[in-house]
């Protein structure tokens, strides 16, 4: 028997994938747990639109991912944080830092939590921050961290 999986499933294949399986085992185990349904012809084409639109969906987000990167690629970021007179600051900056600068200065609003900083920011200087926007797209933007 033909079955379309609705999730994934140990040994036997992944969600939307259609495999074969023998009856009882479509019958009393995946169809009452709702794992699977019956590869019939109408569940087929609603597989094959899910399929399609879930496509449209995953490329306009990495479109936006594309054009947020587009955005960030090549700004500075200035914070003003209070330092002593050899360099090194009070505290440290975080993600939260970059994130509200970046906002007030470029008007560009990003999740604090996408924010990865060079191992700790504790002196004064430029550093690279990375952000990872997708799983196929990652920009880049500079810190500049000055004292008051």
């Amino acid at each position: 028997m033909d079955i379309i999986l609705k999730e994934d499933v140990v040994n036997l294949g992944f969600e939307n994938d259609i495999v074969s399986v023998k009856n009882g085992y479509a019958r009393n185990y995946l169809f009452p747990q709702r794992l699977a349904v019956p590869a019939t012809e109408a569940n087929r084409k609603m597989l094959a639109e899910n399929l399609k639109q879930k496509a449209n969906k995953l490329a306009q987000i990495k479109t936006n991912a594309e054009n947020m990167a587009a955005q960030l690629q090549d700004k500075l970021v200035e914070i003003k944080v209070k330092a002593n007179a050899d360099g090194s600051i009070y505290g440290s900056v975080t993600n939260i830092h970059v994130a509200e600068a970046l906002k007030a200065q470029h008007n560009i609003e990003l999740d604090r939590k996408k924010i990865i900083l060079p191992s700790a920011v504790k002196e004064l200087g430029e550093f690279i921050v990375h952000v990872p926007l997708h799983k196929e797209v990652k920009a880049e933007f500079k810190i500049n961290v000055v004292a008051e």
